[in-house]
């Protein structure tokens, strides 16, 4: 059943992750979606920031993670990012994309895509 979340779609930044020399000397084009999913009852009845989740906040964390950071593979990128949302925010759970549209495999492709759903621990 789906319940209530909270999605912040194509966030672009650019990094330096890939397993080749080049991805991290010259750098590219990274897209990031994260979905967290909480209730939102109580932010939805109180209208109060407190209760709910800063969405500049959700941004930076992703921001610094995928432009001030450097990883062989877009996974461990993925996986930073919901640990940190973890570590910071009372969610159930967050699902977090990353999308390298430009990859070097020889041949035409639009983009290559990790998906990651991780569980808070409380």
């Amino acid at each position: 059943m789906k319940g209530d979340r909270i999605t912040l779609s194509n966030m672009v930044f650019y990094g330096y992750h890939g397993v080749f020399e080049g991805e991290k000397e010259l750098g590219q084009r990274f897209e990031v979606d994260v979905e967290l999913h909480m209730s939102l009852l109580v932010p939805g009845q109180t209208d109060d920031l407190e209760q709910s989740v800063n969405y500049v906040d959700v941004y930076t964390i992703v921001q610094d993670i995928v432009q001030e950071r450097t990883y062989n593979l877009i996974e461990a990128v993925a996986e930073n990012i919901a640990g940190e949302i973890l570590s910071a925010y009372s969610v159930d759970y967050v699902v977090v994309r990353v999308r390298k549209p430009s990859v070097p495999m020889g041949g035409v492709i639009d983009h290559v895509e990790v998906e990651i759903t991780r569980h808070s621990r409380g």
